[in-house]
């Protein structure tokens, strides 16, 4: 048996903004190294092996603090493009609010927690399953399926498809999830099959950024 630990950044400046992030590289904001030591501490009755990020400040910073919190500056650590959060194309850098009003909830929400929804010179959350799924069961299924305990921290949407993967979610049921920033996922492992999870440092904002 071992453990899967998943942890979406801390909130980052433009997080802060309600701007659409995507590949953008901001900081992540003060309350976010809080929200990163809060997870740090949700998770120090397991000792991990190992952990993965995206090549991102805002989920760097947040491993790092969680690194610090557990006293673990040593733990091995994968930096990978593959866990990205999705690429918001022509909509990075805009007000999530105000696109919500110039093209009415229905759009918005497409866009914002659809499966199959293009965004211009972007990508779908399908096509973020499709980098990064591959990447999970290539690299970290095998580590798991051995007893190491992994922590992967990265952003919303890339943690939305491997949520979608690991617990089997529709297509049209995916919309529903929502990952707030800080929050944990800990899931129990034994061989492919999970056997137990558990939702830590619940993010009472989470839809509200």
């Amino acid at each position: 048996m071992a453990y899967l630990i998943l942890v979406r950044h801390g909130i980052s400046e433009w997080n802060k903004k309600g701007l659409w992030t995507g590949w953008k590289d901001p900081e992540l904001a003060k309350e976010g190294y809080d929200e990163a030591r809060r997870a740090g501490e949700q998770i120090k009755d397991i000792k991990i092996d190992k952990a993965y990020t995206a090549d991102l400040k805002r989920t760097i910073a947040t491993l790092e603090e969680i690194k610090k919190t557990l006293d673990r500056p040593d733990l091995e650590t994968i930096i990978d493009w593959h866990l990205r959060e999705r690429n918001y194309g022509d909509l990075a850098g805009k007000n999530k609010w105000e696109v919500k009003e110039q093209y009415g909830e229905k759009q918005f929400m497409a866009w914002r927690r659809g499966w199959d929804e293009p965004i211009p010179n972007g990508e779908t959350l399908k096509d973020v399953y499709n980098r990064v799924v591959p990447f999970y069961q290539e690299k970290i299924l095998p580590e798991l399926s051995k007893g190491l305990n992994i922590l992967i921290v990265a952003s919303g949407n890339s943690l939305r498809a491997l949520v979608k993967f690991l617990e089997n979610i529709p297509d049209d049921q995916i919309s529903s999830l929502e990952i707030g920033t800080g929050e944990v996922y800990v899931y129990k492992i034994e061989g492919n099959k999970i056997i137990g999870k558990e939702i830590r440092a619940v993010n009472q904002m989470k839809g509200k950024i």
